[in-house]
């Protein structure tokens, strides 16, 4: 079992491109209303949808914070490269590369072109 999340965005195609650039994935489904990113392995990384389109009740309110209430958390192998990737990007920087102390794993965070939390992880 495993999940594959969908979060709504403002534009697909945008978002879509941030996130294949940063983490070398590509897009499965192509579109203006809805994405899927897959990793080299086919794997489905993320979903991104257009905030209102296909009548989903918590996709419809643009309105509320994106993201309220969720970190969505990649596990990355070359997270130095991520890092270069995000900085490339002009990426909105909450935390810089740091042990995280709680996990002992190196990481990051940063918002998305929507404003959603990301954290990348070694």
């Amino acid at each position: 079992m495993h999940t594959e999340l969908i979060i709504a965005v403002s534009n697909v195609r945008r978002s879509a491109e941030w996130y294949e650039q940063l983490l070398d994935c590509r897009g499965s489904h192509g579109g203006d209303t809805f994405e899927v990113l897959r990793n080299k392995e086919e794997r489905v990384l993320l979903c991104l949808h257009h905030w209102g389109d296909h009548e989903h009740p918590t996709l419809s309110d643009r309105g509320i914070p994106a993201g309220n209430g969720i970190i969505i958390y990649f596990k990355v192998e070359d997270l130095d490269a991520v890092w270069r990737k995000a900085q490339a990007l002009g990426a909105v920087v909450e935390e810089a590369p740091h042990l995280n102390p709680n996990s002992g794993l190196e990481e990051f965070s940063l918002r998305d072109p929507d404003g959603y939390y990301i954290s990348v992880s070694s």
